[in-house]
């Protein structure tokens, strides 16, 4: 079965879109919506079962920890079990925005999340609809790129119809998105800090907060 597809612009009621695609995901259900680079797939990050699902949508059999996109600074105590000085310099810098910062897991999170290793890279996104998306369900959501394992991230809705197809539910059209790198990924949990991926934000850009990086 295809998926509902809601187109978003500046004449429909954003925030009942959003509202709908919330539904959604507290469902079960998986919802592609883009991001500041490509399109996501967000389920409910706290639902193991749908964090199967999404990992059967990407034919994901390697696992590895899921990105996890936040609906504000102020709820991730909740979910790590602390919060460094560098992190706290770095979301200020960074947020919202491309930065994803891995941070010690909660033990409440799914060992899905964390794919076992008591580690979560989460971020605050500056796209209105990801970010609109996790306020509106009220709890982090997935961010990993819309697309099976191994192929290009989706950039648009058709796209993410194309190649995802019956494995979204519901895909919010917010057009076009800009491609090129995804989130840079920083690893604080060590000392010093690792890039485990440059992306949007690049190594000179953190050097001036992470001397010797």
């Amino acid at each position: 079965m295809p998926p509902t597809i809601l187109q978003v612009s500046e004449t429909e009621d954003v925030e009942a879109l959003l509202a709908r695609a919330a539904r959604v995901v507290l469902s079960g259900g998986v919802v592609a919506v883009p991001t500041e680079s490509f399109y996501g797939l967000a389920v409910n990050a706290m639902d193991g079962q749908a964090l199967e699902q999404l990992l059967k949508v990407k034919k994901i059999r390697d696992q590895h920890p899921i990105l996890t996109l936040i609906p504000s600074k102020e709820v991730l105590e909740r979910y790590v079990l602390r919060v460094s000085h560098v992190a706290e310099v770095l979301m200020q810098a960074f947020w919202p925005g491309g930065l994803t910062l891995v941070l010690e897991a909660s033990d409440e999170l799914p060992s899905l999340l964390t794919a076992g290793t008591r580690k979560i890279g989460v971020r605050l996104s500056s796209h209105p609809l990801a970010t609109g998306l996790a306020r509106a369900a009220g709890m982090p959501i997935t961010g990993t790129s819309a697309n099976v394992t191994g192929e290009p991230p989706c950039l648009r809705a058709e796209e993410v119809l194309e190649f995802l197809g019956g494995g979204v539910d519901l895909i919010l059209d917010g057009g076009g998105t800009e491609g090129g790198k995804g989130s840079t990924v920083l690893d604080v949990t060590v000392h010093p800090p690792l890039i485990l991926r440059e992306g949007i934000i690049g190594r000179d850009q953190l050097l001036p907060f992470i001397p010797g990086l």
